[in-house]
C-alpha cells in the first residue's frame, strides 16, 4: 500500500512539474543537435561513438565514453573548472598534442609545394577525393601526435570548409577524450594573398581593406565592426582563433610587414587593437558566445624596429633594435589595448611572440625562446595568463640566412628537442607551425632531468589548462559542427559584403588635389596606361614571369568613364602604381662579390645610395655567419618596380595640361619627390576594390581617411630615423605646401582638421 502511495505521488509530482527530459534531438546530415531547455545546444557524430547521458533531464555528451558524466563534460560549470579537470586526466602523449599548432592546411591540399597533401598516398587530382575530406597528413597528426590546434589556408568555397570541418571534428571526436579541433586562420579578407601569414585571402568572403587601411580611418567602432563580422564568417567556416590582430607598432618604414599593422602612433594602435580583438572575442553584449573567435595577438613584445627593415622571417633580419630606448611604446598596443578591452571577455586569450631578437632585451635568443620576455615581463609583470603560442617554425633547422627554413635565432645550435625544450622553459605554450609531438616528449624528459617528475607534469598541465580553456569558451566541446547550407548563406553575403565596401571607401587617403582636379563628371574620356611588372620570385622559390597589363580592372573603369587608346583624346588620364618594391635587404650576389650580403631597402624608386647609413650595424652574429657588422653604407640598389615612376612621369608628358590622376597601392611608406609634380591628384589606398576609388573619383564617395604614418621627405630621413621611435621623420611637402604627415589628409574641402585629427595628432 506504501509503495503504491509512492508511486501515485510521483505521478502527480511528473504531471505537475515534468519528469521528461528537457531536451530535443533533430537529426541533421551526419551529425544530431540535441537543444537543452535554458543550455547548451549538443552536436555529436552519428559515427564518432558518442552517447548522450541524462542527468536531471538534461543531456551531457559522453565525450570519453565511460558512461558517467565527468566534471569536464558538464556545460553548466565554467570553462576553467571544467579546464582544469580535462587537463588533469590527459596523457602526456594529449597534452603534447595540445601543444602542437599544425603547419598550413589548403583545403584540398596541393599537390605539390607549400601546404601539398595526398589522399590515400595520391595527389589530390589523382585521389578521387572529395574537397573537404580530411587527407593523409592531417589523419596521421590527429590520430597519431593527438593535435588538435589547426591552420587552414586557402578553401575552395566556404561550404567545403564547412564540411571538412564536420569531417575533421567526427574524426576528432572519435579519438580519446574527444577533445574538438580549434581551427585557426590568417587573416583573410583582405583581396589579395602574397605571403605564408595571409595564404587565405582573397576569397569568397567579404571584402575589407586591411588592417592598416581600416587604422586610417582613425575610428575604432569601424574596426570593431569589422572584427564583430568576420567573426561571424569565421564560425561559419569553422574557424574558431584568428591568428591577428598584428598590432606591432610601424615605427621602421622599410619592414615588409608594415601594411599588416596599424599604423606607427601607440594611442591610435592601442585604441584600434581593443576594438578588433573586442569585435572577435564578444558575442553581442554578453562576453564569449557561438559569434566569439579567439584573438592571437602577434608579435609580442612589437615586431615592428627591425634593424635596417630587415624582416625576421630570414636570419638576416633576426634582430629587432632600440636606438631610441622605446620597448614601452611597442608594448602599449598589448598592455593597454589588447589586455584592457571594454568587452567582458576581459582581454585577448592568445598572444603571438614575432621570431626576432630583442636587441638587449633579456637573452639573445628569439622572443619565444626568451624567458625574461615571456615570463618575467608578460606572465609576471603584466599578469598575461593567456595562451602563448610561438611563431611558425621556430624549433627547425635552418641552414643560411637568406632560406626560407627553420628560424630559431639564437639557438641555431641546439638540437630541436633542446629548443622545444627552452620554448616551455620560456613560458610558452604552443608551438606553432609543428605537427609532430615527438620533439616535446623529448622536452619533457630533458625537463625531468632537470626538475623532476612534478614538476613537469604540473607544467605540462598549466599550458594544457590555457589551451583548453580556449576551446571551452567558445563553446566547441558542446557543438563544433555546421550547417552547410547555413555556411553558405552567411559567408560574403550582400549585408556584409556592403560593410566591407564601405570601409574601403573610408579607408582610402587623399594626398594631393590640385586646384579641385577632383571629382570628375562621369562619362569622361580616360586615357588608362599599362603598367609593366616585373619578374618576381616569392618566398617559396616561385617565379612569377613579368607581364605587361592594366592596373585596374578595365570593365569597371568602363561603367564610370568612357575609356580611350589614345591620350590625346582623352580629357583625363589615370594611373595605376604600387609604392616602391626596395628589396628584403640582403642579396647573395653582394656575398658573392666579396660584400657581406646586407644592403639598403630604398622606399624611392630611382637608384639610392646608402651614404647617410650607419658605419656599424646595432646589432649582428650568428652562426651562420663570421662577422657581427650587417652595415650596408655606401652600397646602392635599385626597386622592382622602377617602371611605376616612369609610368607616371611619361603619362604627365604625354596628356600635357590635361589631368593627371595617380592611384598607389601602398605596402609601405614611400618618398613622393618622385612623382608628386607630375600628378594633378593622388589617393592612396591599402588594397580596396577598383569600384572603390572610381566611386571616390566621380564623387560618389568623398574621401576621408588619414594617414596612419608619416611619408618620408627622403631616403637620408628614412636611414636616421630610429626603428623603435614613432613619428620621427621629416614629413614630404608637396608643391602647395602639404605636409604627408601623420594625420594628413585631403577632402573635397582641403585638408581635414576634425575631432580624429585633434585627439590623436
Amino acid at each position: 500500500m506504501k509503495k503504491y502511495l509512492f508511486s501515485s505521488f510521483l505521478i502527480v509530482v511528473c504531471l505537475l512539474n515534468g519528469c521528461a527530459e528537457k531536451y530535443n534531438t533533430e537529426q541533421k546530415d551526419g551529425f544530431i543537435l540535441v537543444a537543452n531547455q535554458d543550455g547548451s545546444t549538443l552536436g555529436y557524430h552519428t559515427d564518432s561513438g558518442i552517447k548522450l547521458l541524462t542527468v536531471d533531464r538534461l543531456a551531457f555528451k559522453d565525450l570519453n565514453k565511460n558512461g558517467t558524466l565527468d566534471v569536464y563534460e558538464d556545460w553548466r560549470l565554467s570553462p576553467d573548472v571544467r579546464a582544469k579537470d580535462l587537463a588533469s586526466k590527459l596523457t602526456l602523449e594529449d597534452i603534447s598534442g595540445l601543444m602542437l599548432y599544425s603547419s598550413h592546411q589548403s583545403l584540398p591540399g596541393s599537390s605539390r609545394g607549400f601546404g601539398s597533401s595526398t589522399y590515400n598516398g595520391k595527389p589530390f587530382p589523382e585521389s578521387g577525393a572529395a574537397a573537404s575530406d580530411l587527407s593523409d597528413e592531417q589523419k596521421k597528426f590527429l590520430k597519431d601526435d593527438h593535435l588538435r590546434h589547426v591552420l587552414i589556408t586557402r578553401v575552395e568555397t566556404p561550404a567545403i570548409a564547412a564540411q571538412w570541418n564536420n569531417n575533421a571534428q567526427a574524426f576528432a571526436e572519435g579519438l580519446d577524450f574527444g577533445i574538438p579541433i580549434n581551427t585557426s586562420s590568417d587573416p583573410r579578407h583582405g583581396t589579395d594573398s602574397y605571403a605564408e601569414y595571409n595564404a587565405g585571402a582573397g576569397g569568397a568572403i567579404s571584402m575589407w581593406p586591411g588592417t592598416l587601411g581600416i587604422a586610417a580611418s582613425f575610428d575604432p567602432a569601424l574596426m570593431q565592426q569589422f572584427g564583430e563580422i568576420a567573426s561571424q564568417e569565421y564560425r561559419a567556416l569553422g574557424v574558431t582563433t584568428s591568428l591577428s590582430p598584428q598590432i606591432d607598432l610601424a615605427t621602421e618604414p622599410r619592414w615588409s610587414r608594415f601594411d599588416g599593422t596599424m599604423g606607427e602612433d601607440p594611442d591610435l594602435a592601442t585604441d584600434m587593437a581593443r576594438a578588433y580583438v573586442d569585435g572577435f572575442q564578444s558575442t553581442n553584449d554578453s562576453g564569449w558566445g557561438l559569434r566569439s573567435v579567439n584573438a592571437m595577438v602577434k608579435h609580442w613584445p612589437g615586431g615592428g624596429p627591425e634593424e635596417g627593415g630587415r624582416d625576421g622571417h630570414f636570419g638576416y633580419g633576426a634582430y629587432a633594435v632600440y636606438p631610441g630606448n622605446n620597448l614601452k611604446d611597442h608594448l602599449q598596443p598589448f598592455t593597454e589595448g589588447a589586455f584592457k578591452l571594454n568587452g567582458p571577455t576581459n582581454m585577448a586569450s592568445a598572444i603571438m611572440p614575432y621570431y626576432t631578437i630583442s636587441d638587449g632585451e633579456g637573452e639573445t635568443v628569439g622572443n619565444g625562446f626568451n624567458k625574461y620576455l615571456i615570463t618575467d615581463l608578460l606572465r609576471e609583470k603584466y599578469n598575461y595568463d593567456g595562451v602563448v603560442c610561438t611563431d611558425w617554425g621556430i624549433t627547425r633547422d635552418v641552414s643560411a640566412v637568406d632560406k626560407f627554413e627553420g628560424k630559431s635565432w639564437g639557438v641555431e645550435t641546439l638540437t630541436v628537442a633542446a629548443r622545444h625544450y627552452k620554448v616551455i622553459e620560456a613560458g610558452v605554450d604552443q608551438f606553432g607551425g609543428n605537427n609532430d609531438m615527438k620533439p616535446i616528449l623529448e622536452a619533457y624528459k630533458m625537463g625531468v632531468a632537470e626538475h623532476g617528475e612534478e614538476y613537469m607534469r604540473e607544467r605540462f598541465e598549466t599550458s594544457a589548462i590555457r589551451l583548453l580553456k580556449n576551446i571551452f569558451n567558445i563553446g566547441l566541446f558542446e557543438n563544433a559542427y555546421l550547417d552547410t547550407a547555413e555556411t553558405d548563406k552567411l559567408v560574403g553575403n550582400a549585408e556584409f559584403m556592403k560593410a566591407g565596401f564601405e570601409a574601403q571607401l573610408r579607408s582610402v587617403v587623399m594626398l594631393k588635389n590640385q586646384e579641385n582636379t577632383l571629382p570628375l563628371n562621369a562619362k569622361q574620356k580616360v586615357y588608362v596606361p599599362q603598367r609593366f611588372i616585373a619578374s618576381t620570385t616569392n618566398w617559396w622559390g616561385v617565379v612569377t614571369p613579368e607581364k605587361t597589363e592594366y592596373p585596374f580592372n578595365m570593365e569597371v573603369v568602363a561603367k564610370y568613364f568612357e575609356v580611350v587608346e589614345k591620350p590625346e583624346e582623352a580629357d583625363f588620364a589615370l594611373v595605376g602604381i604600387k609604392s616602391p618594391d626596395g628589396g628584403v635587404g640582403y642579396d647573395r650576389a653582394d656575398l658573392e662579390k666579396g660584400g657581406n650580403g646586407y644592403v639598403p631597402i630604398s622606399l624611392q624608386y630611382g637608384e639610392y645610395t646608402a651614404k647617410d647609413a650607419r658605419a656599424v650595424s646595432l646589432a649582428g652574429g650568428s652562426p651562420l655567419e663570421n662577422f657581427t657588422n650587417r652595415s650596408y653604407k655606401d652600397k646602392s640598389v635599385r626597386t622592382n618596380n622602377t617602371t611605376d615612376m616612369n609610368l607616371v612621369k611619361e603619362t604627365k608628358a604625354k596628356m600635357g595640361t590635361k589631368p593627371v590622376i595617380v592611384t598607389v597601392h601602398f605596402s609601405k611608406p614611400m618618398i613622393f619627390s618622385e612623382i608628386e609634380a607630375s600628378a594633378s591628384g593622388i589617393l592612396v589606398h591599402m588594397g580596396v576594390q577598383d569600384q572603390a576609388l572610381m566611386d571616390i573619383i566621380t564623387g560618389a564617395a568623398e574621401p576621408s581617411a588619414l594617414l596612419p604614418f608619416q611619408m618620408p621627405a627622403d631616403m637620408n630621413t628614412v636611414e636616421t630615423q630610429l626603428e623603435d621611435v614613432p613619428r620621427d621623420m621629416k614629413a614630404y611637402i608637396d608643391n602647395k605646401g602639404n605636409a604627408y604627415d601623420f594625420a594628413f589628409g585631403l577632402n573635397w574641402k582641403g585638408v581635414i582638421s576634425d575631432e580624429r585629427v585633434s585627439k590623436y595628432k
